[in-house]
């Protein structure tokens, strides 16, 4: 019986292959879709769901504010490790610390150590940590090897890529140098297993920190005031113990160790436990400070989710339209199969069968597919993500059901409806009869109206999309942001000679027009803040000060306009600083002017400060954040003098300036930091990546609305052909009385346009209201214009006057006689 199905389905594909490629196109691109959005979000949805207990595993995390403007800090201060030995129903508590980037030195039999330069994903550990986390050891004990100072545990990779000729147990006992901290290593574990953003594989002992001065300057494990991002504290709860009931006891402990001053009325300061399955998805504090670590963000993913559904169902709906619309083709078939002695049982699945099959094929094209989609958006899928289904179970799950619901969302009403024609109806050609007809019409208006409103969607977010970046990235920011070069010196060769002597060698370089020496660009992913107080002799306003870091020719670099006051000078350092508009009207200060020469109380907790000038506003961030206050200042510490911004004269006709310029810089760079990588950017590009994530979902927004307005077409060439054959007779006879070749393509196309203008009215409310929610995320935003949702209604209503021509054309051109042969 099953093989019989089988066999007629074979046999209506092969009679309507039209249809069929339709059906099956439009179901692969939805299937293809879903089958990589459910890679993407199953990758990042499975991250960190491996380890034992890991509901109970939580990290403490710090959250500030500052006159009344929140910061959020994954780190904690350098104090509280020792102190968790107080707080009750802790079960496991597991500091780390994760260092900077080192250059890992390897001895070698020539005498010359082996070299690995900038290291990442190193951190400072003990025992609990692997306790808490589920590693398996090759050689070493968990119980012993991170107990002593200078001890190191490395990953299998790792150990094999610094003593690729040894076995793991000769590895022990071997010296491994980190800068300047010499270790031994004690331990080889196998990296974790599964998705998460425990990257780590090197982890060197936390007692290492009292034996080390650099270590322990950095970290400062008595430390209550200070927090850095780089010190995390992992803990997991004993069992039946509440979130509250531990973060009441770390905010005591804050409270005791660091009580409140006076000065900080109006500022607060708390713990928090973040759930570990938080880890992956909260961008507030993201992961850790190692080049791996990355934020999943789960409104995206869920609306991948949401196009992958759209792709999906446009898909289904070109197959119930296509089906339902074929229906009286095959009325006599089924009376004659009822006749027969069939079931509707026995139609129903025959029907379904049918479906299934065409799902079965759009499946395994959309998996020849997949491979070739994710080349496609490499840039911004994650790593890891491949298809492989074989080593995937849940890979064959997924696309098991996945067939099983296409199959009955595309084939069940379409069998119902087919396998319920009365035969004496059907056999005397009364199916046009049935009421039914009128139903079936109106439920492929509705699909066809669903699925346009679907593409207009899509057009209309991909152009606001497009509009905002387009804004983001050509709004005045209120510096320049072209022709500018941006070099950092190495940290761990960074010196104030070393400085000065590159400096000089790139004024020598013609092509430079000025160079400042300072730390961030005005605008810059990283920050550095600090509290201020201006009295004003009635009441203190204190706020939180953003600051940048610049010498003399930071402004002029920049074109930073100066409203107020004079540029900053060498001898300004812990005396004076520039302000920004923003900062002078918070203070009070209706004209810069009045801001000039004032004095600012308990800058970086006791300096007082004089304003020496006041500069325009401009974006320190994306404009995702609003422009806060903000100053700008000298500093002679080796920190905030390693970066030089550097800005290029134009280039000449030949644009080969720029070039050598480069190349001279190089050359430079290698005479001063021979260790080092030559590594510069242009600023430019640095503000262009501020808005990956929204260059990311325009691109998806784009091959989405490509999709979407493709499946519609076809379905809505599919629905012209049907509606064409349907009425040749009638088109002869209305070419026969007289009309025209304009008449009759307008009385072909009215109804499918009328169509598509209802999705358009339903549609506009829909899409306005989405993208306003979405435009709330920047502080400064483009308008939503109304020629946004003219110019995607108007393309639509030409994408489909130019499908529906493919076939209204045809039929209105062709000869009546052939119509009207047999009549």
């Amino acid at each position: 019986m099953i093989k019989n199905y089988f066999k007629i389905a074979l046999r209506n594909f092969s009679k309507h292959k039209l249809f069929t490629l339709i059906n099956i196109i439009g179901l692969s691109i939805g299937i293809s879709s879903a089958l990589v959005i459910y890679l993407i979000v199953h990758f990042d949805f499975t991250f960190n769901q491996s380890f034992t207990d890991g509901d109970r595993i939580y990290r403490i995390v710090s959250n500030y504010t500052f006159s009344g403007q929140e910061a959020h800090n994954r780190g904690v201060t350098g104090a509280l490790p020792e102190a968790m030995k107080s707080v009750s129903g802790v079960a496991i508590s597991a500091p780390f610390f994760t260092l900077n980037q080192p250059n890992v030195l390897i001895p070698s039999k020539s005498g010359v150590p082996v070299k690995f330069k900038i290291q990442d994903n190193v951190v400072l550990a003990d025992s609990h940590y692997f306790n808490l986390f589920n590693y398996s050891w090759r050689a070493g004990s968990a119980k012993t090897a991170l107990n002593e100072p200078n001890q190191v545990v490395l990953t299998t990779d790792q150990a094999k890529k610094y003593f690729p000729s040894l076995s793991y147990n000769q590895m022990l006992g071997r010296t491994v140098t980190y800068d300047t901290l010499t270790t031994t290593v004690s331990g080889i574990v196998e990296p974790l297993k599964g998705n998460n953003d425990f990257t780590f594989h090197d982890f060197i002992s936390h007692a290492s920190i009292n034996s080390n001065k650099a270590l322990l300057n950095e970290i400062r494990p008595k430390n209550w005031g200070g927090t850095t991002s780089a010190s995390q504290l992992f803990i997991k709860l004993s069992p039946n113990i509440t979130v509250a009931h531990i973060e009441k006891q770390l905010n005591e402990l804050l409270k005791k160790n660091n009580p409140p001053k006076p000065s900080d009325k109006g500022n607060t300061r708390n713990f928090t436990l973040q759930p570990l399955s938080d880890l992956h998805f909260n961008g507030i504090y993201g992961t850790f400070d190692t080049g791996a670590s990355r934020s999943a963000n789960k409104t995206t993913l869920y609306g991948l989710l949401v196009i992958a559904l759209f792709l999906l169902l446009l898909g289904c709906i070109n197959f119930v339209n296509l089906t339902t619309a074929q229906a009286t083709q095959r009325a006599k078939e089924i009376g004659i199969r009822k006749t027969m002695g069939s079931s509707r049982v026995q139609l129903i699945i025959q029907f379904l069968s049918e479906t299934f099959l065409i799902t079965l094929i759009a499946v395994i094209v959309s998996v020849a597919m997949a491979p070739v989609i994710l080349k496609l958006f490499a840039d911004f899928i994650p790593e890891g993500i491949k298809v492989d289904i074989l080593g995937h179970p849940d890979l064959i799950i997924f696309l098991f059901l996945l067939t099983i619901m296409v199959s009955l969302l595309s084939g069940f009403y379409p069998a119902v409806l087919l396998s319920g024609y009365k035969p004496a109806l059907v056999l005397k050609n009364q199916t046009a009869a049935n009421s039914n007809k009128t139903r079936n019409a109106m439920l492929r208006k509705s699909l066809t109206v669903l699925q346009f409103v679907i593409a207009q969607f899509f057009i209309m977010a991909t152009i606001l999309v497009s509009k905002q970046i387009y804004y983001a990235l050509h709004k005045d920011l209120g510096f320049k942001k072209d022709a500018i070069i941006v070099i950092n010196s190495p940290w761990k060769n960074r010196t104030a000679s070393r400085n000065q002597v590159f400096m000089n060698k790139l004024k020598a370089i013609p092509q430079i027009e000025m160079i400042a020496v300072g730390k961030d660009a005005p605008s810059s992913s990283s920050s550095n803040s600090t509290e201020a107080t201006y009295k004003d002799g009635k009441k203190d306003i204190k706020i939180n000060l953003e600051e940048k870091y610049g010498d003399e020719n930071y402004i002029n670099v920049y074109k930073i306009k100066l409203l107020a006051g004079r540029n900053l000078r060498l001898a300004d350092t812990s005396r004076g600083f520039l302000i920004n508009t923003t900062c002078a009207k918070i203070f009070g200060f209706k004209n810069p002017k009045d801001a000039v020469g004032k004095l600012i109380d308990n800058f970086n907790g006791d300096t007082k400060m004089e304003i020496i000038g006041v500069v325009a506003d401009f974006y320190h961030e994306s404009l995702h954040s609003p422009i806060r206050p903000l100053a700008i200042l000298t500093s002679k510490e080796r920190y905030n003098n390693g970066t030089f911004h550097i800005a290029l004269k134009p280039q000449s006709a030949g644009g080969n300036d720029w070039k050598k310029a480069i190349s001279a810089m190089e050359s430079a760079w290698k005479e001063i930091y021979p260790e080092d990588d030559f590594e510069y950017h242009f600023f430019d590009e640095n503000i262009a990546k501020f808005y990956d994530a929204e260059q990311h979902t325009s691109t998806l927004l784009t091959w989405a609305t490509g999709l979407s307005v493709f499946i519609s077409c076809l379905g809505l060439l599919g629905l012209a052909m049907y509606t064409t054959n349907l009425r040749t007779k009638e088109i002869g006879v209305r070419k026969v009385l007289g009309a025209s070749v304009t008449q009759i393509v307008t009385l072909l196309s009215t109804e499918l346009i009328i169509l598509i203008v209802l999705a358009f009215a339903l549609v506009t409310p829909l899409a306005w209201y989405a993208m306003h929610k979405w435009m709330e995320s920047f502080a400064d935003r483009t308008t939503i214009s109304w020629w946004i949702f003219v110019l995607s209604g108007a393309g639509m209503l030409l994408a489909a006057l130019c499908t529906l021509s493919f076939q209204t054309v045809k039929a209105a051109i062709t000869n009546p006689v052939k119509s009207l042969r047999s009549e």
